[in-house]
C-alpha cells in the first residue's frame, strides 16, 4: 500500500468523468499513453506555467494505513502534509516530482513515492519469515490538469529489494455543498509479479521455518475508490480529509500471509493554503 495519494483540486475547479480502465497492464499503459502523449495534439492543451511561487497546501496530518498482513495492526502517524508546487518541484502528499518537458495539460515528471508496503516479521504469528524491506518506488509520472478535470498517472520501479514495477492511474471529480468541496476518486493500481512476490510470497525455506504454505504471488490489478473533503477554517487555513479503499487482487489476497480482501487508507490534515 501507499500513503494516501490525495487529489486536492479545490483551487482548480476540476471535474473528471468516470473512465473504464483495462485490467491488463498493457491497458493501463495505453491509458497513460493516450492521455499523456496524445494530449499535446489537442488544440487547446496548455499546461500551467512554471513559476517560482509556492502555490497549494502545506501543513501537518495524521495518516492511517491498514495492514493486510496477518497479525499486523494498522499504523497511525503524525507527519508533514504537502500538496503544492514550487517551480519545477511538486509535492503530492506521498509523491515528490520534478517537472521536465510539457506533455499535454501538464508535464512529464521524474517521480518518487514514499511507500508503506514493507513490513517486519516481528510477531509470533510471523515467526520464521523474513522482514520485507519497504520499497523505494522511482519512475515517471504526469498530472494532467485539463478543462474536464485532473488525471494522475505514475509508473514506478522499486529501487530497493523487489525491483518490481508499480503502475497507477487515478481520476477525480469535484462538487461543492456550500463552502465544502467534495472529491470523489476512482483509480486502478497494477503491480507485477516481482513486486508482489517479494511482499506476499512465501519461499520454500520460509515455508519450512514458519509453517505457512509456499506461495508465489503473481501480478495484480486492484481498483480503488476514494473521497476527499476540503473544509475552510478561515483564510488561509484548510481542513482536508480523505478516505480510500483498495480491493485486493486474488494474487495478493490468496497469499497465506494476507488476512484481508480490502485495504483502507485515510488522513486528516490542517494546512496553510498558499495562492
Amino acid at each position: 500500500m501507499t500513503l494516501v495519494h490525495a487529489i486536492t483540486l479545490s483551487s482548480r475547479r476540476a471535474f473528471v468523468p468516470f473512465v473504464m480502465v483495462s485490467r491488463h497492464p498493457a491497458g493501463l499503459l495505453g491509458v497513460a499513453l493516450s492521455a499523456g502523449l496524445l494530449a499535446p495534439g489537442l488544440a487547446n492543451a496548455q499546461a500551467a506555467p512554471i513559476t517560482y511561487q509556492l502555490t497549494g497546501d502545506a501543513g501537518g496530518a495524521v495518516y492511517g494505513t491498514q495492514s493486510v498482513i496477518r497479525s499486523k495492526g494498522g499504523e497511525t502517524r503524525l507527519l508533514p502534509y504537502g500538496f503544492f508546487d514550487y517551480g519545477r518541484f511538486a509535492a503530492r502528499v506521498d509523491t515528490l516530482s520534478l517537472k521536465t518537458v510539457q506533455v499535454g495539460y501538464g508535464y512529464l515528471e521524474l517521480a518518487g513515492r514514499i511507500s508503506q508496503d514493507g513490513w517486519r516479521a516481528d510477531t509470533a504469528a510471523l515467526s520464521g519469515l523474513k522482514d520485507r524491506k519497504t520499497p523505494i518506488p522511482l519512475g515517471i509520472g504526469t498530472f494532467q490538469e485539463t478543462p474536464y478535470g485532473g488525471l494522475f498517472l505514475n509508473a514506478f520501479v522499486d529501487a530497493n529489494k523487489s525491483h518490481g514495477a508499480l503502475l497507477e492511474a487515478t481520476y477525480a471529480a469535484e462538487f461543492k455543498v456550500g463552502s465544502w468541496s467534495f472529491f470523489p476518486q476512482v483509480g486502478v493500481e497494477y503491480s507485477n509479479a516481482k513486486y508482489n512476490n517479494y511482499l506476499y510470497g512465501v519461499s520454500t525455506a520460509e515455508s519450512a521455518a514458519s509453517g505457512f504454505g509456499a506461495y508465489n504471488a503473481g501480478a495484480s490489478t486492484s481498483p480503488m475508490l476514494g473521497l476527499g473533503v476540503d473544509v475552510p477554517l478561515g483564510e488561509p487555513w484548510v481542513l482536508t480529509m480523505q478516505v480510500r479503499r483498495k480491493w485486493l487482487d486474488s494474487s495478493v489476497r490468496n497469499s497465506p500471509l494476507v488476512s484481508r480482501r480490502t485495504q483502507d487508507f485515510g488522513y486528516i490534515a490542517v494546512s496553510y493554503r498558499f495562492r
